[in-house]
């Protein structure tokens, strides 16, 4: 299994952070750019659609405030055979740190999901500073 982990560092605190992180419905607005639209389903899924025009059905598995952590997966992509996603928001100095950890497979995704998550870091680190 794959794991790719990318971070950055914020000037904001990290309870400001969180309060972004933790709406699972608005990914879109916490990286304008990256990602164009969310919206909930029934379900408790949200689809994500992708600048690049991709759309992808991600389940919450978990958020804690206490830990300023969210955990999502995704279940049903047909390319995808395993994908646990998790974000969260450490505290750092007078900012915070964010991580983003995914473990996935195929490994044959490494480079795609490496790149993917550059440039939505890229797109956060905008609206984070």
């Amino acid at each position: 299994m794959a794991t790719v982990r990318k971070q950055f560092r914020s000037a904001r605190l990290a309870d400001e952070v969180w309060a972004l992180l933790r709406r699972f419905e608005a990914v879109h607005e916490m990286a304008p750019g990256f990602v164009t639209a969310t919206k909930m389903e029934p379900s408790g899924a949200r689809m994500v659609m992708f600048a690049n025009g991709t759309e992808v059905r991600e389940w919450l598995v978990s958020s804690d405030d206490a830990e300023r952590r969210l955990v999502y997966a995704i279940l049903d992509h047909p390319r995808i055979q395993h994908y646990s996603a998790t974000a969260q928001v450490l505290e750092d100095g007078d900012g915070c740190r964010f991580v983003w950890t995914v473990d996935f497979l195929p490994d044959a995704m490494a480079g795609t999901q490496t790149a993917s998550m550059e440039a939505g870091l890229a797109a956060m680190a905008k609206v984070l500073g």
